[in-house]
């Protein structure tokens, strides 16, 4: 993971949906997924400690349980406040908080360090510079190995890097998400700095299975999924599987190998739920795109194709970097 970050699988499992934001979700099947990711070679783990206000935490230390802590990398998010009805409150990237909601998270997970720290998303009244700071302060006493960032521009990239090294940006990308590849991903190739790419089905609408939202599923609510736009989209993933089935592989490995295929510095992190989806999911590392293929997928989902933004409004306003 760039220039000084650790050496992880060539892509990561993501917890967010196990607990959050997608609708109900299976327990035992979680766990089991996170089982099954590891023995398939998977060593990069993300969550948040406000995937549904902790419970994302709990859910990855029951299934980390007896697996040695060597094995795997944990890469947590921190900062952005939940109410107890799930409402985002704002972000608090202060150094006090920082600590406080590193103290909770190494309790909820079982551990006695994280990987890799990152604030969710930048706190505009406080400077980075001492948001990095404090968790480089967290990695001189052992409870921090590596400083990550994620959802920032260029400038703020820069400026977090003078205070202590960056090991990666996390950061949408996908087909239908490349705005990171104007000014941000040179930025970091620069720097040498890595960069996890969530989103890479677009919360499973490039995945080729979507379905519409049920109860609980905040995609209903996201522009992307919204009546007008979702029909527009879904031709486009339509276009791609075509491009799939002269491949031989699904719209969703077809996708994921895209955003492999951006370069050696970028690690898909893919949000499986179950183990068939990661079953799915992980041929997609041993997917060879060819000019010709490349031409082809952007050809079906040419860039700037897809309507609607990938968050809603208010939540756009916190993002340097747009769709």
């Amino acid at each position: 993971m760039g220039n000084n970050g650790p050496s992880v699988s060539a892509i990561g499992l993501g917890g967010m949906g196990m607990s959050d934001a997608y609708g109900p979700t299976d327990r035992a099947e979680s766990i089991a997924t996170v089982h099954a990711a590891l023995d398939a070679g998977v060593t990069l783990i993300d969550t948040g400690d406000f995937y549904a206000n902790g419970h994302n935490e709990l859910l990855l230390a029951e299934a980390l349980r007896g697996r040695p802590r060597d094995s795997y990398l944990l890469s947590v998010k921190f900062g952005a406040l939940r109410g107890p009805d799930g409402s985002f409150l704002g972000t608090d990237n202060r150094p006090s908080s920082v600590k406080n909601f590193l103290n909770y998270s190494l309790n909820r997970l079982g551990t006695d360090h994280i990987d890799i720290y990152r604030p969710a998303r930048l706190d505009p009244e406080v400077p980075i510079e001492d948001t990095v700071g404090a968790i480089g302060e967290m990695i001189e006493a052992g409870f921090v190995r590596h400083v990550g960032l994620s959802e920032v521009g260029a400038d703020t990239i820069r400026r977090a890097h003078a205070v202590h090294p960056i090991t990666d940006l996390q950061i949408e990308y996908s087909l239908i998400s490349r705005a990171v590849e104007d000014e941000v991903l040179p930025t970091l190739r620069e720097l040498g700095i890595g960069v996890t790419a969530y989103g890479v089905l677009s919360r499973g609408l490039i995945s080729g299975h979507w379905t519409a939202a049920g109860p609980g599923d905040h995609r209903g609510h996201t522009p992307r999924f919204a009546a007008g736009n979702v029909e527009h989209n879904l031709t486009l993933v339509e276009a791609l599987r075509r491009v799939a089935e002269t491949k031989g592989c699904t719209v969703a490995q077809l996708a994921i190998a895209w955003v492999a295929s951006r370069g050696d510095d970028i690690v898909p992190v893919i949000g499986a739920r179950t183990r068939k989806r990661l079953d799915e999911a992980l041929p997609a590392l041993d997917l060879e795109l060819t000019a010709d293929d490349l031409a082809e997928i952007e050809k079906a989902v040419p860039r700037g194709a897809a309507r609607g933004d990938r968050y809603p409004s208010v939540m756009m306003a916190d993002l340097a970097v747009g769709n």
